[in-house]
Formats: structure tokens, C-alpha cells, sequence
């Protein structure tokens, strides 16, 4: 194998929208998906995007104590 050949993967419809309902039932974390399914991140993202699926996101949730505010 030469050092600039890359592997090209293509994922089925069905395959995709597997792993977005996973992710929506939290069976499993995207990171935890991700090595599961030897996907990386930035496809699941570009995945939740093409599908709409913005709730599937990651958000940033602040926390703080009383003390704090």
C-alpha cells in the first residue's frame, strides 16, 4: 500500500439514519458511536446536518453554583 492511498467510505442511507436514531434514543454518545462504528466526528456532524436533526447537536449547558451568581 502506498503512503497516499486512502480509504474512500460511503455509507448507505440506512446506515446513516441507524446511527442518528442511536444517537437520539442515547443508547450511545456520538464519541462512543464514533469508535464503535469506526466513523469519524465531523461525518456524523455533516450527517445531523444533511438530515436536520439539530437537536442531535452538541450544546454547551453553563453551570454554576449559587455562590458563583
Amino acid at each position: 500500500m502506498y503512503k497516499n492511498d486512502k480509504v474512500i467510505r460511503r455509507y448507505s442511507e440506512p446506515f446513516k439514519l441507524k446511527i442518528l436514531a442511536e444517537l437520539t434514543i442515547g443508547k450511545h454518545t456520538k464519541s462512543e458511536l464514533c469508535k464503535l462504528y469506526s466513523i469519524a466526528p465531523t461525518t456524523v456532524n455533516e450527517w445531523i446536518k444533511k438530515y436536520n436533526r439539530k437537536d442531535l447537536m452538541n450544546t454547551r449547558v453553563k453551570v454554576e453554583t449559587k455562590d458563583e451568581t
